[in-house]
């Protein structure tokens, strides 16, 4: 349907931001609420002009997020690997496509671009921060819960001393998209706790 997904002015409120980078599954994963979540964030993102750099996949949560962001109007970015192409691509690819030659050099392409991520990106990107690399916010939407097992690692580490308690505060934590995107928008980078570069 022409027009689907479009937000008029009036309902447009302007972020702090120009664009979120997104990491998200090629999978939409078994609960609907997963799906639900990306969609959400996607027209969220869109109500505030905000424009997506992710992954470049056109499943899954990813395929999702994307085409709802393009979809409204806004810029989106995707960087994906050549050798990903065939596994996270099936049909049409949303928005700008910028073909990468493996994993590390997509990080990097991504964190340039706006940003944080999954798992292993989501960790880096929490080092990055608390080494001074950046002092962009990092933020996790926690869909049905789905981090908690993760979210007490990182505290039982504050509780042995393996991790700073200032340092536990980096990564902002959400709900909802609304929720999250409004933490990010009034994060202020705390320069305590940071390890100094050498």
């Amino acid at each position: 349907m022409e027009g689907e997904g479009k937000v008029s002015a009036e309902n447009e409120q302007q972020s702090r931001f120009k664009r979120i980078c997104v990491f998200c599954g090629s999978r939409a994963g078994y609960k609907s609420a997963f799906s639900d979540a990306a969609l959400e964030l996607g027209k969220f993102m869109v109500e505030r002009r905000i424009d997506l750099v992710y992954g470049g996949g056109s499943l899954g949560l990813m395929g999702l997020i994307s085409q709802t962001v393009l979809n409204g109007g806004c810029h989106v970015v995707g960087v994906i690997p050549e050798t990903l192409l065939p596994r996270e691509v099936s049909g049409e690819t949303f928005g700008e496509v910028k073909r990468v030659a493996d994993m590390h050099e997509r990080k990097s392409t991504m964190f340039e671009h706006g940003g944080y991520g999954t798992m292993e990106e989501l960790l880096e990107v929490i080092a990055w921060s608390q080494l001074g690399i950046h002092d962009k916010p990092v933020g996790l939407l926690n869909v049905e819960g789905y981090f908690n097992g993760l979210l007490e690692v990182f505290d039982k580490g504050v509780e042995d001393g393996f991790i700073d308690k200032s340092a536990r505060h980096i990564m902002l934590i959400g709900d909802t998209p609304e929720e999250l995107i409004n933490k990010m928008e009034e994060y202020v980078a705390n320069k305590v706790g940071r390890v100094e570069q050498l």
